[in-house]
């Protein structure tokens, strides 16, 4: 099915996806799913234009799973308080949307998830420096 050269390239980038998921503190392993949601959804629409059912299923799976059992399930919703039930919310809402998307071959409806994905990513990477911040700080007060 894939060509010998196809599989080794394939071979190449899960390591690199593994050795960065190893390496990232979980401000980055977060801003990782946001960009393979994203990814994935690029690959549906893609997908969805060549006509190709079955990989477009596949790639909107890809990112329902990373929605849900990622993002959704990183959620601490005890701590996290209003802000941690909201995104819950949304990211059920992305989830159905995305199901919905699959079965009505919607290109909006992908289009709207990432455009939604893409604000969180963007929120995300902007508190970046904060969290990088505290977290020089948290260590420098365990070695007093």
């Amino acid at each position: 099915m894939f060509s010998q050269g196809h599989a080794g390239a394939s071979a190449y980038a899960r390591v690199g996806v593994e050795t960065g998921v190893m390496g990232a503190n979980p401000h980055r392993l977060i801003l990782m799913l946001y960009q393979g949601a994203r990814q994935a959804i690029a690959r549906a629409r893609m997908h969805m234009e060549q006509g190709n059912i079955g990989p477009r299923g596949e790639a909107i799976g890809k990112a329902i799973d990373i929605v849900t059992s990622g993002l959704q399930a990183s959620l601490n919703l005890e701590v996290g308080g209003e802000i941690a039930q909201r995104l819950d919310a949304l990211y059920t809402y992305m989830s159905r949307r995305l199901l919905q998307a699959n079965i009505e071959q919607s290109d909006a409806m992908l289009l709207e998830v990432d455009g939604l994905l893409a604000t969180l990513e963007e929120a995300w990477i902007g508190i970046g420096a904060e969290v990088a911040k505290a977290a020089m700080s948290a260590q420098a007060d365990s070695q007093r």
